[in-house]
């Protein structure tokens, strides 16, 4: 009574299921693993992969190479309009290598790009050239009403896209931003958004990796600047120049 409760038990029943069907069906499905496994097991052969068969490690991936704000298409504007504003030369990387359009992605979906610690109560009123500007958007849209105003400028004048424009074409545009010769919207001009896209350029190229900026710490290291370390004790009393490794705020918090 006893045994043939067992055999009608549901969890029997199952291991009973997969072994008989799973034999059936796996030269036809699957190539025969699930018939193998669950009615004698893998050969040794299978089960211990020769050295030459065992993948290579592969390197840990950079998850600061992720956006969070941008679709597609603003993300390869901005990285674009950025290698134009720090482009690769003779010194070292150009803003697209160092990560500078990730940065920057980052920065307008935080708490920042919505001005979350700004004062935002009106009137808003186009302040003296010595004030500077307070708007009424918020700086995530302005970044984006700006590039989707060079993009419409590029269609227009040279009918493409602005990443797909020559190099001489991108500085015509950005130069026009500069100037304040395109509208990016209610009376706001492109100045308004070149000054703050560059701005977000240079701290994208200087600032520390963690914030998915300056790949590499390379922008340092172009200025040999040694970037956050716990101490300089043991070089403070050395007259002549010391050039340290850089170090980011990541290394602390790992080590």
């Amino acid at each position: 009574m006893a045994e043939k409760k067992m055999d009608s038990s549901p969890d029997h029943s199952r291991r009973r299921f997969l072994k008989y069907t799973g034999t059936a069906i796996g030269g036809v499905v699957v190539g025969g693993v699930i018939g193998s496994a669950v009615s004698g097991g893998f050969t040794k052969k299978s089960a211990v992969p020769s050295p030459s068969a065992s993948p290579q490690a592969q390197p840990a991936g950079d998850y600061n190479r992720a956006p969070m704000f941008f679709n597609q298409t603003q993300l390869q504007m901005t990285e674009a309009a950025s290698e134009r504003i720090f482009p690769k030369d003779d010194s070292g990387p150009g803003a697209s290598e160092l990560g500078v359009a990730f940065y920057i992605d980052h920065q307008l979906a935080s708490p920042w790009g919505v001005n979350a610690r700004t004062y935002r109560t009106g009137p808003f009123v186009k302040g003296e050239v010595t004030q500077g500007d307070y708007l009424s958007i918020q700086r995530h849209e302005l970044i984006t009403m700006g590039l989707h105003s060079m993009e419409e400028t590029s269609k227009s004048k040279y009918s493409k896209s602005f990443v797909d424009l020559a190099p001489e074409e991108m500085d015509a545009i950005l130069t026009s931003m500069e100037k304040g010769e395109i509208q990016v919207v209610n009376g706001i001009t492109g100045k308004t958004f070149f000054n703050l896209f560059r701005t977000m350029v240079m701290e994208g190229v200087y600032s520390d990796p963690l914030y998915g900026g300056n790949s590499n710490m390379q922008g340092w290291k172009m200025r040999k600047y040694p970037g956050n370390q716990m101490s300089y004790t043991s070089i403070m009393d050395k007259d002549q120049f010391i050039a340290m490794e850089p170090r980011s705020l990541h290394d602390h918090f790992v080590h």
